[in-house]
C-alpha cells in the first residue's frame, strides 16, 4: 500500500509586484540622490563659500502656499501623468539588472553606470519639471485676488521659515 504524500509549497521571498514597487522607489530615490549630490558638488563651499539650497526650502514654500484643493488637484494631476509616463516593471526591472551587471564586472565601468544613474536622474527631472509646468498652469489660471492670496501665503511662509532659521539665512546674505 503507498501513502500519497501532500506537498505543500510555499511561498519564499517577495511578490513579484511588490518587487517592482521597491525598484520603482529605488529609482525614484536615487534621481532624488543624484539632484542633491549634483547639487552639492555644483555648490560645495569653497566656490562662493555657500551650500546649495535644500530641495524642501526651494519647492516646499510653493507648495505650502497653494490651497489645499489647488494642492490636491496638481497632486491628481502629477499621478496621472506618472501613470501613463513611468517605465514598466519589466522595464524597472532591466534597469536595475543593468546596474548590478555594471557594478559586479571587472574591470569596473564607471562610465556606463554613470550613463544608467543618468537616464534615472533624467527621469526624476522630468518629473519635477512636470510638476514646476502644473504649477505655473495653475498660477495663470488664478484670479488676481487667488494670486495675491498666494503671494500672501508663500511671504508669510518664507517669513516663518527665516525666522524660525534666522541664522542660516544671516549667512547667505553674508
Amino acid at each position: 500500500m503507498t501513502q500519497t504524500q501532500e506537498t505543500k509549497t510555499t511561498r519564499t521571498g517577495m511578490r513579484p509586484w511588490l518587487k517592482g514597487v521597491l525598484f520603482a522607489s529605488l529609482a525614484m530615490n536615487l534621481a532624488v540622490v543624484g539632484i542633491i549630490a549634483g547639487a552639492a558638488w555644483k555648490f560645495a563651499p569653497g566656490k562662493d563659500g555657500r551650500h546649495p539650497p535644500r530641495l524642501d526650502m526651494v519647492v516646499g514654500p510653493y507648495t505650502h502656499a497653494l490651497s489645499r484643493e489647488d494642492r490636491r488637484a496638481i497632486g491628481k494631476q502629477m499621478r496621472e501623468a506618472y501613470r501613463s509616463q513611468r517605465p514598466s516593471r519589466e522595464e524597472i526591472r532591466a534597469e536595475f539588472a543593468n546596474v548590478l551587471a555594471a557594478l559586479r564586472a571587472t574591470p569596473y565601468d564607471a562610465a556606463k553606470v554613470e550613463t544608467i544613474l543618468m537616464n534615472q536622474l533624467q527621469g526624476g527631472m522630468e518629473r519635477q519639471e512636470l510638476g514646476q509646468r502644473m504649477l505655473i498652469d495653475r498660477l495663470a489660471a488664478m484670479s488676481d485676488s487667488e494670486r495675491a492670496g498666494f503671494a500672501d501665503r508663500l511671504e508669510e511662509g518664507l517669513k516663518k521659515h527665516r525666522d524660525d532659521h534666522k541664522k542660516d539665512w544671516k549667512k547667505d546674505r553674508d
